[in-house]
């Protein structure tokens, strides 16, 4: 009778094995608290880059642009109960001021102005072309202010670049920077 209790009980254990093998287990959160590795953002079958503006779409003056993400396998989303959700990833707002456009305008017609004009500063513009360039000197001067992308568009916006081009990050401060104190060794 125990051999019959036992050869009973191991014939249960094994309908249940692959029973928990094939179970797929899903919990239910807030996908905006989730860390990182637990999602993938964007997600890998979402095409979010603006093909004008090379940056994600729908980029804002906030320099930020909500992108669909996918949570990892067995999170599902309170939001939408699936697993999608929208975070905001940084971006570079553009209002179509190509990088190579004004580059070669300053090259080649900055005597005159034209890189300043476009770039939306007609005060500088005109005072190049009454002056020519500064007597060539202001043109040099503007052909590395813009190269070195530290001249920009007037309105604040970045220039239009390739997506994986050499994009400048350049660090400024204010009032608000202040130095780490140092030990002295």
């Amino acid at each position: 009778m125990k051999q019959l209790i036992e050869s009973c009980l191991f014939f249960l254990l094994l309908l249940c094995i692959p029973l928990s093998i094939g179970a797929v287990y899903s919990y239910e959160i807030d996908c905006n608290n989730l860390r990182m590795g637990q999602y993938i953002c964007p997600h890998p079958h979402y095409d979010f880059i603006d093909p004008k503006t090379q940056q994600p779409k729908g980029c804002t003056k906030a320099n930020k642009a909500k992108v669909l993400c996918q949570a990892a396998e067995g999170l599902k989303c309170s939001e939408t109960l699936n697993d999608t959700f929208k975070k905001d990833i940084p971006c570079k707002w553009t209002n179509g001021y190509s990088f190579e456009t004004s580059l070669l305008l300053s090259i080649f017609l900055g005597m005159f102005g034209i890189d300043r004009f476009y770039l939306g500063y007609p005060a500088i513009g005109l005072l190049k072309l009454s002056t020519l360039g500064f007597l060539f000197l202001g043109q040099f001067c503007d052909v590395i202010l813009i190269a070195t992308q530290i001249v920009g568009p007037a309105d604040g916006s970045h220039y239009i670049m390739p997506y994986y081009g050499a994009g400048v990050t350049i660090v400024r401060s204010d009032n608000f920077t202040y130095r780490v104190p140092q030990p002295d060794w």
